[in-house]
């Protein structure tokens, strides 16, 4: 199969690729089927305790990132091992995600950001350290929801319409999230409450 990527994916190499599970020809086919993947995913992390008690854990994060792409890719829920053009080197994927889960809890408890900038921060750093070899970006929105959610927060409604394929909105969305690398989460808290 042959991957045509929206602008802002991240690349997959061949190995990767050989982690397909289904019997898939286009890119078309592994949206639809990633798509209902990821609505079987959802719909599991609503209704569990496991999310609901510790939804920034690693092992939970990766549970999560499993459930939603588990059915499409065998390497569902594994940190990546190779570098992409984008995130942290791969031995700091560990690190790094307890770096934004002890910060987050910092911001929670001293009120340092008000929630709709931490909500834009947490899904800003999961897609940053891009810890998965696909499916990050769809990942980081889903676990920004259920923090949000939890937190009885504004629920991002991530400019109200499918970023998975090549439009003005995910354009509008990647620069979000570059603008946010040079840490102005302003372009990013509109863009998600669009």
């Amino acid at each position: 199969m042959i991957f045509d990527l929206p602008e802002g994916a991240t690349p997959i190499d061949v190995d990767e690729a050989q982690g397909l599970i289904p019997a898939i020809a286009t890119q078309a086919e592994l949206n639809e089927f990633e798509a209902a993947n990821i609505v079987e995913g959802e719909v599991w992390a609503r209704r569990s305790r496991k999310i609901r008690s510790s939804l920034l854990d690693q092992d939970t994060l990766r549970l999560l990132h499993k459930r939603m792409f588990g059915e499409t890719w065998i390497w569902a829920g594994r940190y990546r091992t190779t570098q992409k053009n984008i995130g942290v080197a791969a031995w700091q994927i560990g690190t790094s995600l307890r770096t934004l889960t002890d910060d987050l809890k910092i911001w929670i408890e001293y009120a340092t950001y008000p929630p709709v900038e931490i909500a834009a921060r947490v899904h800003h750093r999961l897609v940053w350290i891009h810890p998965f070899v696909n499916g990050n970006g769809r990942f980081a929105r889903l676990a920004t929801d259920l923090l949000c959610e939890q937190r009885h927060w504004p629920v991002p409604t991530w400019g109200s319409t499918s970023l998975v394929k090549q439009s003005q909105t995910r354009r509008d969305y990647i620069h979000a999230l570059q603008m946010a690398d040079s840490s102005d989460y302003a372009p990013l808290q509109r863009f998600m409450y669009s």
